[in-house]
């Protein structure tokens, strides 16, 4: 493999500024994919920009990324069908009646903040899933009660891949104990758990979601759109635009139908459930040995989580579907043609994810992430191993948008790093997880990212940049803490 070094950084941090700058999300992206095979064709930008257009064409190539595309559009369909049905304007109702007996205003906007948070912290089979059923569930109650999108993208963002590392009974925790396996640890599931005591971040982002909730107190440019959408009633800002298109965000139920909160909530529990039995179901194999716990576990791990979440979401949709029609509101024929428009207001984002996985397979041709942890390695202090592997892991996972990505570079970096240096292995592998996590949180070409602004309905750049503040704090004061561990311990 050819060796980039510092032309690795370029393609994928002009992508990021330039998207923060702007707000142009998908010229940064374009930008900085063919500036990148530029580099990589050797400054040839006719060569460059040919590779280009191929890159986004082998997008489709990987089934992990055409099923994350295919399942993106389904998540309109759902939507779609959901609101027309009535579902969201009876949950709506039935949660504004137990609002409305219990407190003032004030204390509703903190009550509904708090459930979305919860709901979040709950749903920690999958980020995905838990980040869709937040922005799903507590979109129109957030619009009612003019809460800011943004919040509650942050509200979404901030309490699903945090719980799914705090909780990690799940894919997020497979894949790391097989990572930890490869490093020769025998009990990989122990050394997790042993390391979860100084995985700080996590616990400090939903610390501060919580702190945020309950104090009302906003800094930033949260703190701006808090104001406008308390004094002007806008939940979005007018030269902002939202990642679903007003047609999925606003269809109105159908008129005569009766508003049932359960035609909202039997879908989505349904979605909810159904995805750690996909996991099992897709990742089973005769092969397994152990207790039958063991053996679940393992295939969890060894299950598709692109393939789990779109068997998830397609059971819903059927379910829903289902459930209408019984009720006589929709005919087969209405709902197909509700889903179709359901899926035509998300072409942008599983355009957007297009360009994400593409940006990211040229990050790992250039061996971006690779680069960066190389540089550091020489360098290193035992004391400062943990506080330099964090920050390591958060700009691999920011430039490379993938915290996956930057647990299998870091991990088998950070571990042998601790033995041969004498520093605490359980803090290197927490700081490794947790600089991923935070680096996620903060990158524009996360999917977890863009998947909280779509579910949401909140322009992707004012997500981000009203979320990054909090991100940084809780990151801080992480980075702080290994640092005086990193000499104590």
């Amino acid at each position: 493999m050819h060796d980039y070094g510092f032309w690795s950084l370029v393609p994928p941090m002009v992508a990021i500024v330039l998207a923060l700058r702007t707000k142009q999300v998908f010229l940064s992206l374009t930008l900085g994919i063919w500036l990148g095979w530029v580099i990589v064709n050797g400054g040839n930008p006719l060569t460059g920009t040919m590779d280009t257009l191929a890159a986004l064409v082998h997008v489709f190539q990987d089934a992990g990324s055409t099923r994350t595309v295919i399942f993106t559009l389904l998540v309109g369909s759902l939507i779609a069908l959901i609101q027309r049905s009535g579902g969201v304007a009876g949950f709506i109702h039935w949660v504004s009646l137990r609002l409305e007996q219990k407190a003032s205003n004030s204390k509703s906007r903190k009550m509904i903040q708090l459930y979305a948070a919860l709901t979040g912290l709950i749903i920690f089979v999958e980020s995905n899933i838990s980040i869709l059923t937040v922005g799903t569930l507590y979109r129109p109650i957030f619009d009612k009660m003019k809460i800011p999108r943004e919040k509650l993208a942050y509200l979404a963002d901030s309490s699903s891949a945090p719980s799914c590392i705090i909780f990690p009974f799940n894919a997020w925790g497979a894949f790391i104990m097989s990572l930890l396996l490869t490093q020769g640890f025998e009990k990989p599931f122990q050394t997790l758990f042993g390391s979860l005591i100084f995985n700080f971040y996590p616990f400090l982002a939903i610390g501060l979601v919580l702190y945020v909730i309950f104090s009302g107190k906003d800094i930033g440019p949260m703190k701006k759109a808090e104001k406008r959408a308390l004094e002007e009633g806008k939940v979005i800002a007018d030269d902002s635009t939202p990642m679903i298109s007003d047609e999925v965000a606003m269809i109105e139920a159908k008129d005569g139908s009766k508003l049932r909160a359960f035609n909202m909530t039997i879908p989505i529990v349904t979605m909810i459930l159904m995805m750690p039995a996909m996991l099992i179901y897709t990742g089973w194999s005769p092969e397994l040995s152990g207790a039958w716990f063991e053996k679940i576990f393992s295939a969890i791990g060894n299950g598709s989580g692109s393939t789990a979440v779109m068997y998830s979401v397609t059971a819903s949709i059927l379910i829903a579907m289902l459930l209408y029609r019984s009720q006589k509101i929709m005919d087969f024929k209405e709902m197909i043609d509700l889903s179709i428009k359901g899926m035509s207001g998300m072409v942008s984002l599983a355009l957007l994810m297009v360009f994400a996985f593409a940006i990211g397979a040229l990050c790992k041709e250039l061996g971006t992430g690779q680069y960066v942890a190389d540089i550091t390695k020489t360098w290193l202090s035992p004391k400062l191993v943990p506080a330099i592997v964090f920050v390591t892991s958060c700009f691999i996972a920011f430039s490379t948008g993938t915290s996956w990505g930057t647990f299998a570079i870091m991990i088998a970096i950070a571990v042998p790093m601790a033995q041969n240096m004498d520093s605490n292995v359980s803090m290197a592998i927490a700081a490794a997880i947790g600089g991923g996590v935070f680096g996620d949180h903060c990158s524009p070409i996360s999917d977890t990212t863009i998947i909280s602004s779509m579910a949401s309905a909140s322009d992707h750049i004012d997500h981000v940049n009203t979320q990054l503040p909090y991100a940084a704090l809780a990151g801080g004061a992480t980075f702080i803490l290994y640092l005086i561990l990193g000499f104590i311990i």
